[in-house]
């Protein structure tokens, strides 16, 4: 009978949580590029990022533009990404000025960090 219950409950918690599950397509639109560009760098290769700055900094904008979902902290998340767009047009515009490798390794790893900063607060308050 306790198999049963916790099968029951276990089915019913992951239906909850499956439905409170929010979609916001500029978050997911910019990690694409983000994991499309960071992990490269990782390796060594610094190309993605080269080519696809802008496009980097385009999505962070369009992010930032959107609407946030319902029960977000709104106040805290328009903060960061405020602060996401300016770093990603930054790191932009140093690309286009020719910075070395360990400029772009710095800089796109302290965006990554702020990315994963932006995703722990898209939970419901």
């Amino acid at each position: 009978m306790q198999k049963i219950f916790l099968l029951f409950i276990l089915s019913f918690s992951s239906t909850v949580f499956a439905q409170t599950k929010t979609e916001w397509p500029e978050k997911e639109n910019f990690h694409t590029v983000m994991a499309q560009t960071f992990h490269p760098m990782e390796d060594g290769n610094y190309l993605p990022i080269r080519e696809r700055s802008l496009e980097l900094y385009e999505k962070a904008l369009a992010w930032q533009k959107s609407s946030v979902p319902a029960g977000f902290s709104k106040e805290k998340l328009k903060k960061k990404l405020k602060k996401l767009v300016e770093e990603t047009k930054d790191l932009n515009e140093d690309i286009k000025g020719n910075c070395t490798d360990s400029e772009i390794k710095e800089d796109l790893t302290e965006l990554h960090d702020l990315f994963h900063t932006i995703v722990g607060l898209c939970k419901h308050d």
